[in-house]
Protein backbone atom coordinates (compact mmCIF):
# COMPACT_ATOMS: atom_id res chain seq x y z
CA UNK A 1 0.00 0.00 0.00
CA UNK A 2 3.11 2.34 0.78
CA UNK A 3 3.93 2.43 -2.94
CA UNK A 4 0.33 3.92 -4.19
CA UNK A 5 1.15 7.18 -1.74
CA UNK A 6 0.98 10.48 -3.02
CA UNK A 7 2.74 13.90 -1.34
CA UNK A 8 1.60 16.85 -2.86
CA UNK A 9 3.08 21.01 -1.39
CA UNK A 10 0.83 22.88 -0.28
CA UNK A 11 -0.04 26.21 -1.41
CA UNK A 12 0.41 28.52 1.14
CA UNK A 13 0.25 32.37 0.44
CA UNK A 14 2.98 34.42 0.37
CA UNK A 15 5.93 31.43 1.07
CA UNK A 16 5.21 28.85 -1.64
CA UNK A 17 6.09 31.02 -4.51
CA UNK A 18 8.18 30.00 -7.44
CA UNK A 19 11.27 30.48 -5.50
CA UNK A 20 10.73 27.94 -3.11
CA UNK A 21 8.84 25.05 -4.99
CA UNK A 22 12.37 25.74 -7.01
CA UNK A 23 14.80 24.72 -4.03
CA UNK A 24 12.17 22.28 -2.94
CA UNK A 25 12.02 20.88 -5.98
CA UNK A 26 15.62 20.40 -6.35
CA UNK A 27 15.35 18.87 -3.07
CA UNK A 28 12.95 16.34 -3.77
CA UNK A 29 10.98 14.06 -2.82
CA UNK A 30 6.97 15.39 -3.50
CA UNK A 31 4.69 13.86 -6.57
CA UNK A 32 3.24 17.39 -7.45
CA UNK A 33 3.03 21.14 -6.01
CA UNK A 34 0.11 23.81 -5.98
CA UNK A 35 0.81 26.95 -6.80
CA UNK A 36 -0.23 30.25 -4.02
CA UNK A 37 -3.67 31.05 -4.98
CA UNK A 38 -4.23 33.18 -8.10
CA UNK A 39 -7.18 36.06 -6.79
CA UNK A 40 -9.97 36.59 -9.36
CA UNK A 41 -11.69 39.68 -7.98
CA UNK A 42 -13.47 42.04 -11.18
CA UNK A 43 -12.04 40.69 -14.07
CA UNK A 44 -10.21 37.61 -15.59
CA UNK A 45 -6.82 36.92 -14.78
CA UNK A 46 -4.97 37.38 -18.31
CA UNK A 47 -2.50 34.68 -19.73
CA UNK A 48 0.44 36.66 -18.72
CA UNK A 49 -0.24 37.33 -15.43
CA UNK A 50 -0.26 33.52 -14.79
CA UNK A 51 3.05 33.51 -16.85
CA UNK A 52 4.40 36.00 -14.21
CA UNK A 53 2.80 34.37 -10.87
CA UNK A 54 3.53 30.44 -11.93
CA UNK A 55 6.46 30.85 -14.31
CA UNK A 56 6.17 27.06 -14.70
CA UNK A 57 3.33 27.16 -16.90
CA UNK A 58 5.76 27.90 -19.58
CA UNK A 59 7.88 24.66 -19.41
CA UNK A 60 5.01 21.89 -19.36
CA UNK A 61 3.53 23.24 -16.10
CA UNK A 62 6.54 21.30 -14.27
CA UNK A 63 9.34 23.06 -12.16
CA UNK A 64 13.09 22.06 -13.67
CA UNK A 65 13.46 18.55 -11.94
CA UNK A 66 10.10 17.71 -13.25
CA UNK A 67 7.97 18.19 -10.66
CA UNK A 68 4.08 19.67 -11.98
CA UNK A 69 2.61 22.39 -10.61
CA UNK A 70 -1.12 23.06 -10.36
CA UNK A 71 -2.54 26.23 -11.19
CA UNK A 72 -4.71 27.16 -7.86
CA UNK A 73 -7.55 29.79 -8.59
CA UNK A 74 -9.56 31.68 -5.40
CA UNK A 75 -12.92 33.89 -6.07
CA UNK A 76 -16.21 33.63 -5.79
CA UNK A 77 -17.66 34.75 -9.32
CA UNK A 78 -18.24 31.77 -11.14
CA UNK A 79 -18.06 33.41 -14.62
CA UNK A 80 -14.57 35.38 -13.93
CA UNK A 81 -13.58 32.09 -12.36
CA UNK A 82 -13.81 30.10 -15.50
CA UNK A 83 -12.68 32.67 -17.63
CA UNK A 84 -9.27 32.67 -16.42
CA UNK A 85 -9.17 29.41 -15.83
CA UNK A 86 -9.40 28.87 -19.44
CA UNK A 87 -6.58 31.98 -19.67
CA UNK A 88 -4.26 29.55 -17.04
CA UNK A 89 -5.12 26.67 -19.48
CA UNK A 90 -3.61 28.69 -22.51
CA UNK A 91 -0.77 29.79 -20.39
CA UNK A 92 0.27 25.85 -20.02
CA UNK A 93 -1.86 25.18 -17.00
CA UNK A 94 -2.35 21.41 -16.67
CA UNK A 95 -4.59 21.08 -13.57
CA UNK A 96 -7.06 23.94 -11.98
CA UNK A 97 -7.53 23.92 -8.36
CA UNK A 98 -10.05 25.99 -6.84
CA UNK A 99 -9.44 27.28 -3.20
CA UNK A 100 -12.85 26.85 -0.60
CA UNK A 101 -10.18 26.66 2.21
CA UNK A 102 -8.36 29.80 2.75
CA UNK A 103 -9.26 31.12 6.57
CA UNK A 104 -7.62 34.83 6.34
CA UNK A 105 -10.06 37.83 7.26
CA UNK A 106 -8.94 39.78 4.34
CA UNK A 107 -9.40 36.79 1.31
CA UNK A 108 -13.16 36.36 3.29
CA UNK A 109 -13.99 39.51 3.56
CA UNK A 110 -13.83 39.52 -0.07
CA UNK A 111 -15.76 36.64 -0.39
CA UNK A 112 -13.48 34.56 -1.68
CA UNK A 113 -11.73 31.17 0.65
CA UNK A 114 -13.65 29.36 3.13
CA UNK A 115 -16.52 31.85 3.45
CA UNK A 116 -17.63 30.30 0.49
CA UNK A 117 -18.07 27.26 2.56
CA UNK A 118 -21.54 28.09 3.87
CA UNK A 119 -22.88 28.26 0.25
CA UNK A 120 -23.24 24.99 -1.24
CA UNK A 121 -25.08 26.17 -4.41
CA UNK A 122 -22.14 28.86 -4.82
CA UNK A 123 -19.31 26.20 -4.91
CA UNK A 124 -21.59 24.00 -7.12
CA UNK A 125 -21.58 27.26 -9.24
CA UNK A 126 -17.99 27.75 -9.44
CA UNK A 127 -16.99 24.24 -10.22
CA UNK A 128 -19.36 23.17 -12.98
CA UNK A 129 -18.75 26.71 -14.50
CA UNK A 130 -15.26 26.03 -14.55
CA UNK A 131 -15.22 22.20 -15.51
CA UNK A 132 -17.89 23.65 -18.47
CA UNK A 133 -15.29 25.89 -19.95
CA UNK A 134 -12.28 23.86 -19.65
CA UNK A 135 -11.19 21.23 -21.91
CA UNK A 136 -12.06 17.68 -20.90
CA UNK A 137 -8.49 16.38 -20.39
CA UNK A 138 -7.88 18.70 -18.07
CA UNK A 139 -8.17 17.57 -14.28
CA UNK A 140 -10.02 19.86 -11.77
CA UNK A 141 -9.70 20.00 -7.92
CA UNK A 142 -10.78 21.58 -5.27
CA UNK A 143 -9.13 22.18 -1.88
CA UNK A 144 -11.57 22.67 1.07
CA UNK A 145 -12.24 22.93 5.15
CA UNK A 146 -14.17 20.68 7.24
CA UNK A 147 -16.62 24.46 7.20
CA UNK A 148 -16.69 27.79 8.14
CA UNK A 149 -17.95 28.00 12.02
CA UNK A 150 -19.13 24.55 12.42
CA UNK A 151 -19.10 21.62 10.45
CA UNK A 152 -23.19 20.94 10.09
CA UNK A 153 -22.47 21.60 5.62
CA UNK A 154 -19.42 19.47 5.38
CA UNK A 155 -21.18 16.54 3.39
CA UNK A 156 -23.65 19.34 1.50
CA UNK A 157 -20.17 20.62 0.75
CA UNK A 158 -18.66 17.81 -0.72
CA UNK A 159 -21.37 16.42 -2.40
CA UNK A 160 -21.89 19.87 -4.61
CA UNK A 161 -18.66 19.75 -5.50
CA UNK A 162 -18.81 15.98 -6.60
CA UNK A 163 -21.69 16.76 -8.05
CA UNK A 164 -20.36 19.96 -10.44
CA UNK A 165 -17.69 17.23 -11.57
CA UNK A 166 -14.98 17.68 -9.69
CA UNK A 167 -12.09 14.79 -9.79
CA UNK A 168 -9.60 15.51 -6.40
CA UNK A 169 -11.00 17.24 -3.22
CA UNK A 170 -7.95 18.24 -0.51
CA UNK A 171 -9.61 18.30 2.60
CA UNK A 172 -8.31 20.05 5.81
CA UNK A 173 -9.59 18.68 9.05
CA UNK A 174 -9.96 21.88 10.75
CA UNK A 175 -13.16 25.10 10.19
CA UNK A 176 -12.04 28.41 9.60
CA UNK A 177 -12.92 28.82 13.07
CA UNK A 178 -10.47 26.36 14.47
CA UNK A 179 -7.38 28.08 12.34
CA UNK A 180 -4.89 26.16 12.81
CA UNK A 181 -5.65 24.59 15.79
CA UNK A 182 -6.81 22.29 17.55
CA UNK A 183 -5.61 19.08 16.02
CA UNK A 184 -6.57 18.32 13.12
CA UNK A 185 -9.68 16.14 12.74
CA UNK A 186 -8.49 13.00 10.49
CA UNK A 187 -11.50 11.02 11.10
CA UNK A 188 -13.71 13.63 9.33
CA UNK A 189 -11.87 13.56 6.43
CA UNK A 190 -11.79 9.12 6.44
CA UNK A 191 -15.86 9.77 6.59
CA UNK A 192 -15.92 11.74 3.53
CA UNK A 193 -13.55 9.39 1.68
CA UNK A 194 -15.95 6.79 2.52
CA UNK A 195 -18.99 8.39 0.70
CA UNK A 196 -17.26 9.78 -1.97
CA UNK A 197 -16.25 8.42 -5.63
CA UNK A 198 -13.71 11.54 -5.76
CA UNK A 199 -10.13 10.70 -4.84
CA UNK A 200 -9.70 12.50 -1.22
CA UNK A 201 -6.83 14.35 -0.40
CA UNK A 202 -6.36 14.29 3.54
CA UNK A 203 -4.72 17.75 4.44
CA UNK A 204 -3.57 18.59 8.14
CA UNK A 205 -0.92 17.99 11.02
CA UNK A 206 1.06 15.48 8.54
CA UNK A 207 4.73 16.48 9.76
CA UNK A 208 6.88 13.56 10.02
CA UNK A 209 6.36 9.59 8.49
CA UNK A 210 4.54 8.70 11.81
CA UNK A 211 1.66 11.34 11.11
CA UNK A 212 1.47 10.66 7.65
CA UNK A 213 0.85 7.02 8.86
CA UNK A 214 -1.57 7.60 11.77
CA UNK A 215 -3.65 9.69 9.28
CA UNK A 216 -3.27 6.85 6.39
CA UNK A 217 -4.86 4.51 9.36
CA UNK A 218 -7.30 7.16 10.11
CA UNK A 219 -8.70 8.31 7.06
CA UNK A 220 -8.04 5.26 4.56
CA UNK A 221 -6.37 7.77 1.86
CA UNK A 222 -3.42 7.26 0.60
CA UNK A 223 -3.11 10.79 -1.01
CA UNK A 224 -1.95 13.66 1.23
CA UNK A 225 -1.30 17.31 1.18
CA UNK A 226 1.44 18.68 3.37
CA UNK A 227 2.24 22.53 4.36
CA UNK A 228 3.84 23.61 7.14
CA UNK A 229 5.63 20.54 7.70
CA UNK A 230 7.41 21.13 4.54
CA UNK A 231 8.21 24.71 6.10
CA UNK A 232 9.76 23.17 9.07
CA UNK A 233 11.66 20.21 7.30
CA UNK A 234 12.25 20.90 3.91
CA UNK A 235 13.34 17.27 3.65
CA UNK A 236 10.42 15.81 5.05
CA UNK A 237 9.27 14.16 1.38
CA UNK A 238 12.66 12.50 1.34
CA UNK A 239 12.38 11.53 4.75
CA UNK A 240 9.02 9.39 4.03
CA UNK A 241 9.63 8.16 0.54
CA UNK A 242 12.90 6.70 2.73
CA UNK A 243 11.33 5.64 5.61
CA UNK A 244 7.81 4.18 4.33
CA UNK A 245 10.89 2.08 2.19
CA UNK A 246 12.79 0.82 5.48
CA UNK A 247 15.66 2.70 6.28
CA UNK A 248 16.20 4.96 9.48
CA UNK A 249 15.29 8.79 9.93
CA UNK A 250 18.54 11.08 8.32
CA UNK A 251 20.00 13.88 10.00
CA UNK A 252 20.14 16.45 7.79
CA UNK A 253 21.52 19.54 9.81
CA UNK A 254 24.72 19.70 7.85
CA UNK A 255 23.22 19.98 4.58
CA UNK A 256 21.49 23.09 5.37
CA UNK A 257 23.86 25.69 5.07
CA UNK A 258 23.87 24.67 1.08
CA UNK A 259 20.15 24.19 0.89
CA UNK A 260 19.82 28.23 2.64
CA UNK A 261 22.63 29.60 0.39
CA UNK A 262 21.18 28.19 -2.73
CA UNK A 263 17.37 29.37 -1.56
CA UNK A 264 19.88 32.90 -1.21
CA UNK A 265 21.29 32.57 -5.20
CA UNK A 266 17.40 31.53 -6.31
CA UNK A 267 15.60 34.30 -4.47
CA UNK A 268 18.51 37.22 -5.72
CA UNK A 269 17.16 36.09 -9.16
CA UNK A 270 13.73 37.41 -8.69
CA UNK A 271 13.80 40.15 -4.92
CA UNK A 272 15.65 42.79 -4.17
CA UNK A 273 17.69 42.50 -1.02
CA UNK A 274 14.88 43.42 1.29
CA UNK A 275 12.37 41.12 0.38
CA UNK A 276 15.23 38.34 -0.23
CA UNK A 277 15.94 39.28 3.84
CA UNK A 278 12.40 38.92 4.82
CA UNK A 279 11.83 35.79 3.40
CA UNK A 280 15.15 34.30 4.83
CA UNK A 281 14.54 35.31 7.94
CA UNK A 282 10.34 34.21 7.87
CA UNK A 283 11.36 30.60 7.08
CA UNK A 284 13.72 30.95 9.21
CA UNK A 285 11.01 30.83 12.02
CA UNK A 286 9.57 27.67 10.52
CA UNK A 287 13.31 25.56 10.30
CA UNK A 288 14.05 26.13 14.10
CA UNK A 289 10.63 23.73 15.18
CA UNK A 290 13.00 20.95 13.66
CA UNK A 291 16.51 22.04 13.75
CA UNK A 292 17.89 22.83 16.79
CA UNK A 293 20.79 24.92 15.60
CA UNK A 294 18.62 27.26 14.00
CA UNK A 295 16.76 27.81 17.22
CA UNK A 296 19.73 28.47 18.79
CA UNK A 297 20.92 31.09 16.25
CA UNK A 298 17.52 32.38 15.59
CA UNK A 299 17.52 35.88 17.19
CA UNK A 300 20.86 36.87 15.55
CA UNK A 301 19.52 35.52 12.17
CA UNK A 302 17.01 37.53 12.51
CA UNK A 303 19.19 41.05 13.42
CA UNK A 304 20.95 40.54 10.05
CA UNK A 305 21.27 43.90 8.36
CA UNK A 306 22.30 42.33 4.58
CA UNK A 307 22.20 39.37 3.11
CA UNK A 308 25.85 39.50 3.02
CA UNK A 309 25.79 39.42 7.40
CA UNK A 310 23.40 36.38 7.53
CA UNK A 311 25.29 34.12 4.74
CA UNK A 312 28.52 34.84 7.38
CA UNK A 313 26.07 33.94 10.75
CA UNK A 314 25.04 31.12 8.50
CA UNK A 315 28.78 30.22 7.94
CA UNK A 316 29.64 30.37 11.42
CA UNK A 317 26.69 28.32 12.58
CA UNK A 318 27.21 25.55 9.90
CA UNK A 319 31.38 25.35 11.24
CA UNK A 320 29.83 24.97 14.56
CA UNK A 321 28.17 21.60 13.93
CA UNK A 322 30.72 20.24 11.60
Amino acid sequence: MHQNIKIAVAPMEGIMDHTLRQLLSEVGGMDYFVSEFVRVTQYPIPSHTFHRLIPENTQGATTKHKHPVHTQLLGSVPDLMALSAANAIESGSTHIDVNFGCPAKRVNGHGGGSVLLQSPNTLYDIMSTIKKAIPSHIPLSAKIRLGYEDESRLFENVSAIELAGTQSLTIHGRTKKDGYRPPARWEKIGKVKEHSKMEIIANGDITSTKSLLSCLNETKCSHFMIGRGVLINPFIFQDIKSELSGHKPLDHSKELEALLTRYIHILQQHYDEVATLGRLKQWCGNLRHHFIVIEENLTSLRQSQSVDEFINKLASMSNAIK
